[in-house]
């Protein structure tokens, strides 16, 4: 059987909507953690759209979500990066640079409290006002690899250099 033929032209045709905003003491990238499980990132929160608070229900029982965001401040991408930490650049794909061809985000979250359209999330790196496409459960026995490789990350010293780019240093 012969796959159907793929049509950017249609594909183009529809509209995302985002499901929500998130709600973040973090107003710039300066000062923003850049990953938020490696430092003092605080506490933040998503508003869901009117209209949507039914799609929650149910999600107050998972400890982490997955978030799926437009990196709307996002400006520009490039080929290859430098990486924090590292002293090499590489290539964007293998980065979890936000710079991004289609700045789409993906985050793990952990779920504070759900109430009514407000989903409380602990340490984020997300900027107030990125907008959120979807929210997803996290099920450790479909999402964790405990024999997952790390690819060049696995080479850098155990004990690297900070961030070079670390404003907060």
């Amino acid at each position: 059987m012969t796959p159907p033929r793929y049509d950017l032209a249609q594909d183009l045709a529809f509209t995302v909507r985002p499901i929500g905003v998130v709600r973040s003491p973090y107003r710039v990238h300066a000062g923003t953690p850049r990953q938020p499980r490696c430092g003092d990132a605080e506490p933040g929160a998503v508003v869901v759209r009117h209209g949507l608070q039914n799609l929650l229900r149910d999600l107050d029982g998972f400890s982490h979500v997955w978030l799926v965001t437009w990196l709307c401040y996002a400006r520009g991408w490039n080929d290859l990066v430098l990486p924090p930490r590292d002293t090499q650049k590489r290539g964007l794909f293998a980065t979890r640079a936000p710079h991004r061809p289609n700045p789409i985000g993906l985050s793990l979250v952990e779920l504070l409290f759900v109430r009514k359209r407000v989903l409380g999330i602990g340490a984020h790196d997300l900027l107030d006002g990125t907008p959120v496409l979807d929210v997803k459960p996290y099920l450790a026995y479909a999402d964790s690899v405990t024999d997952a490789r790390h690819g060049w990350v696995d080479g850098l010293a155990e004990h690297a250099g900070p961030d070079h780019r670390d404003w907060r240093a």
